[in-house]
């Protein structure tokens, strides 16, 4: 490549090496000034070649530019993977105990998670509709999920300096975490269908395995870090600890999506949005039984998976005397499993499949709510933690590729909208009902509820999906 090729990069160039904006400064920023200008051909110099390998050693990658600039959007989703973990485990297990702080009820901390679930579900269509509609989807993405959702998070940071009372705290909590929860959904079809074109189907298996791994290290040294800095800096003002993670989580969120913005958008020939009505979604589910089947037992699992899973942290607390620390350290011991189990679990995708993978983890997930009715100290948590991380690390690879696998291309972004609805659906009623009969039956009985719940959805998987995959990948 000559100096005024360098120059002058949209000469003779395709229309994906004449992206502008974020995304090329980052471009420019990460190879051209530290690793001079050819080394993005170089993948020993600074990219991960356990991911990219799989994709230069294919005979059929003979198009130099697009193989580059695929493994160009593969590194920086690898980076915005670590760095949106990293800001999620700064704030995700910690929301509840924000608005325990200041006084919320059980009955507010259901409505906490079911307000979230439910404006994430009214999300879901007019996101699809977005990313079918939209020149770009990853400017969808940008905006909504990368943006306006991650500012909500310095909203909950600064909440204390206001002064509010307790009601009005916890509303402002309620409400803050539901816009970034409708935002993040929102963006979800136009993220998946983008994440869909961009890792290929045969190494999806090993990218996301590798990925995950990645992210699970972030959060073994974050989650922990977290619970520590509340329990450390909470002291007189027992809420400054909480405003110091949200920065922080708001701080590498935006990291995370300057990485996103990065990544080149692969082009996809799409039908028109006029030809993608609601006759053909509900045509899709007439003809693949598969997708139908996995979508009504997901929602028996995720009904059950959400009567008990809010209110894990708030027993951990309240009833066996945990503290925020232990909340961060059983983050953290999830992450170690669930790092663990990536790597079983993705090499076993690739071999065996998903189907296999999600009845082998699923066997076992609905016996881990059982294990809190019989716990009497925090630290008994730490066991139940690494199981879970070990076997939801599996079950979550496999469910998401299964998810890519029974969605066609035209059609993927509403397809994921309808099983995301779906999903949340299950999720707001969940919640709510979890919150209702925890004041009538107390915390162990809904454990054994929930886990009663996942065995039902996982033998509905059985008959409704593995049944009819039985041979296929």
């Amino acid at each position: 490549m000559s100096n005024d090729e360098r120059m002058n990069p949209n000469e003779g160039s395709s229309e994906e090496d004449k992206a502008k904006g974020l995304g090329s400064i980052l471009h420019g920023f990460f190879v051209r000034r530290h690793f001079g200008p050819q080394d993005h051909l170089k993948p020993q110099r600074w990219n991960w070649p356990y991911f990219v390998r799989p994709l230069d050693q294919r005979p059929e990658a003979v198009e130099p530019q697009r193989t580059r600039q695929r493994s160009l959007g593969l590194r920086f989703f690898f980076l915005d993977g670590v760095f949106a973990t990293i800001s999620e485990n700064f704030y995700a297990s910690f929301v509840v105990l924000f608005a325990l702080a200041y006084g919320a009820t059980n009955g507010q901390i259901g409505l906490l998670t079911a307000a979230a679930n439910l404006l994430g579900t009214l999300s879901l269509f007019p996101g699809a509709r977005a990313a079918e509609r939209a020149k770009s989807r990853k400017a969808v993405i940008l905006v909504t999920g990368g943006g306006i959702g991650r500012i909500m998070l310095l909203g909950m940071a600064i909440l204390p300096l206001f002064s509010p009372s307790p009601g009005i705290a916890i509303l402002s909590i309620i409400v803050l975490n539901g816009i970034r929860a409708f935002m993040s959904n929102f963006s979800n079809p136009g993220w998946t269908s983008l994440v869909a074109d961009l890792v290929l189907p045969r190494i999806r298996g090993r990218y996301f395995s590798r990925r995950n791994q990645a992210m699970e290290l972030s959060a073994l040294a974050v989650a922990p870090l977290a619970g520590l800095i509340i329990r450390k800096v909470t002291g007189a003002d027992p809420y400054l600890g909480y405003e110091i993670v949200f920065v922080l989580a708001f701080a590498f969120g935006v990291v995370s999506t300057l990485s996103f913005a990065g990544i080149p958008e692969p082009k996809v020939n799409r039908k028109p949005p006029e030809k993608a009505e609601r006759l053909n979604l509900l045509g899709t589910l007439k003809i693949n039984p598969v997708f139908t089947g996995f979508v009504a037992s997901t929602f028996i699992w995720s009904l059950a998976i959400q009567i008990g899973g809010p209110f894990f942290n708030v027993y951990l607390v309240t009833g066996l005397g945990g503290t925020a620390v232990t909340v961060g350290i059983s983050a953290g011991v999830t992450s170690v499993a669930s790092l663990i189990g990536q790597f079983v679990f993705g090499r076993m995708i690739d071999r065996r499949g998903e189907i296999s993978v999600m009845k082998w983890a699923g066997i076992f997930i609905p016996i881990l709510p059982v294990f809190w009715v019989f716990m009497h100290s925090p630290e008994q948590v730490y066991i139940v933690s690494f199981l879970g991380g070990f076997l939801w690390a599996g079950y979550n690879l496999a469910s998401f590729n299964l998810l890519l696998h029974v969605t066609n291309e035209h059609d993927r972004p509403r397809m994921v909208a309808f099983f995301q609805t779906v999903v949340f659906t299950s999720a707001v009623i969940g919640p709510l009902l979890g919150g209702y009969l925890l004041d009538l039956i107390g915390f162990k009985m809904i454990f054994a509820i929930s886990g009663a719940g996942r065995l039902v959805g996982i033998a509905l998987f059985f008959l409704l999906v593995a049944a009819r995959m039985k041979g296929r990948r």
